[in-house]
């Protein structure tokens, strides 16, 4: 995936300066003071320093993907980690204004794309689950160069810090029964953790959670963004882009839910909570 950030960059730039009969090269190798020796003509690198993950957009839960099917399986993963690729850019060349005239056209170019453009994005880096996001010049970045530089040992030059967040998916994709009731029981537990069950109580009643899908009663396509209720109570909501919808929390007992299609007159239908897969699901 480093290297694809790599050539994406690249062509960037190429697009953009832009780059013609080979009068500039682009590299991305260590900046060292035995490279910068064997330069020829004009070059701008990229020297990639650092690479961790963004704690700022870290997220730990678990996404659907896809709908649930009418097999009842339902399909999740982790969400991507998401890592800040830094780089190091600089401009090198036989005079010092040309040096800054071609770094100064790297950072107009680069500043025109907080996120890197779909159309030049190459291999692995195709159709990320997010917009790859670019920053240039931060200033809580590479707060002293310095130090950088003399692990190179080369001498210090202007420098700006270019840092690229990427989606890394890790994960496996886990599959299992879709979950359309859940209960929550309230009670004393006397003996745990050894024994997990609650001590008989008559006066606490379960709290139901139900879960179920709209579709289209021909087509059998989701019914995204009708209302469902349950006749004679507060209990609303409406149906998600993929025809799902739960209510909650519900005494047992006997029920009516309510949907109200596009079209047309509003759908009953009577079930009982807690009830097996698949009671839950309406067609309109």
């Amino acid at each position: 995936m480093l290297a694809d950030l790599d050539e994406t960059i690249r062509q960037l730039l190429i697009a953009e300066l832009p780059v013609k009969n080979g009068e500039l090269d682009i590299s991305f190798d260590h900046p060292k003071r035995d490279w910068s020796s064997r330069i020829s003509k004009p070059t701008v690198n990229l020297f990639l320093y650092d690479v961790r993950e963004n704690n700022v957009l870290r997220q730990n839960q678990w996404e659907r993907v896809g709908n649930a099917g009418r097999d009842g399986v339902a399909r999740a993963k982790r969400t991507p980690v998401r890592v800040d690729c830094s780089y190091i850019v600089t401009a090198w060349a036989a005079d010092t204004e040309d040096e800054h005239r071609l770094l100064t056209r790297c950072m107009l170019a680069l500043f025109r794309f907080p996120a890197l453009p779909a159309r030049l994005l190459v291999g692995t880096l195709r159709n990320p689950p997010f917009d790859i996001q670019a920053r240039l010049a931060q200033h809580d970045v590479l707060e002293d160069p310095s130090d950088l530089w003399n692990v190179l040992d080369n001498e210090m030059r202007p420098s700006i810090s270019y840092v690229i967040t990427l989606a890394l998916d890790p994960w496996q994709e886990i599959t299992g029964p879709a979950v359309q009731t859940r209960i929550l029981r309230f009670g004393q537990a006397q003996r745990l953790p050894d024994v997990r069950t609650l001590e008989p109580d008559a006066t606490r009643t379960d709290l139901i959670l139900i879960a179920g899908t709209v579709r289209d009663r021909k087509t059998h396509a989701a019914q995204a963004g009708v209302d469902v209720a349950i006749k004679g109570t507060g209990y609303v909501t409406q149906t998600d882009r993929e025809g799902r919808y739960a209510l909650g929390s519900i005494p047992p007992g006997e029920i009516t839910l309510v949907v109200w299609p596009s079209e047309g007159k509003p759908i009953q239908q009577q079930v009982t909570v807690p009830s097996k897969a698949g009671d839950y699901d309406m067609e309109v």
